[in-house]
């Protein structure tokens, strides 16, 4: 015989849809359970009682002044960026224009570079990378449909399932809610024997 266990996190094909009031009553809980208490002390934490309490920080001497540092909001001066910046000594304008004809030059020449590799390389490394790409949307979308058909076969499976053992999921319920009335019944039934008993010891005792 084998035993399958099947846990789900809900009957939506047995169990009714839950009321208005029913929502609203679960939304209030869950809202009460992730209320953050407010504390007058803002030095207390104000987490949820139910988180484990803040580790205090503990941070080595480099990085407190760094943090010292960006609460002040000074600026970082540990590199000298005055070395980067272009020369302000004048320049004649002959000297404008041979660096105008310099950079020029280096552009074209490097456009001029760019534009016979691509000649001679581009088109194939283009049409290689468009058919790998295509290749790769190819196998996106088959696994994405294998997908689509396995969660529609696992729906139909589980409503299926659920369906199968409807009858038997309601009438347990109805057992259940019968063995519950019938056990605070006997409950009932046995403090008011316990009841006649004391009463009838007691009238023994006094008679």
């Amino acid at each position: 015989m084998v035993l399958t266990t099947a846990v789900h996190d809900s009957l939506p094909y047995i169990d009714p849809e839950p009321t208005s009031a029913q929502r609203s009553a679960a939304q209030a809980l869950i809202d009460t359970e992730l209320q953050v208490p407010s504390s007058p002390d803002p030095s207390q934490d104000p987490s949820h009682p139910s988180l484990p309490p803040i580790t205090p920080p503990s941070f080595s001497p480099a990085i407190s002044l760094e943090l010292e540092r960006i609460g002040s909001s000074t600026s970082l001066t540990a590199i000298d960026l005055t070395r980067y910046e272009s020369s302000t000594t004048s320049t004649t304008p002959t000297q404008e224009a041979l660096q105008r004809a310099q950079i020029a030059h280096t552009y074209l020449t490097l456009r001029s570079r760019d534009l016979s590799l691509l000649e001679r390389f581009g088109k194939n490394a283009w049409l290689i990378s468009n058919s790998q790409t295509e290749d790769v949307l190819r196998s996106l979308e088959q696994e994405l449909e294998e997908t689509k058909r396995e969660i529609d076969t696992l729906v139909v499976e589980r409503r299926n399932a659920q369906q199968a053992v409807k009858g038997e999921i309601e009438g347990l319920g109805s057992a259940w809610r019968r063995g519950v009335g019938r056990t605070i019944e006997t409950e009932a039934a046995a403090e008011g024997v316990r009841r006649e008993v004391l009463r009838g010891r007691r009238e023994g005792i006094l008679g």
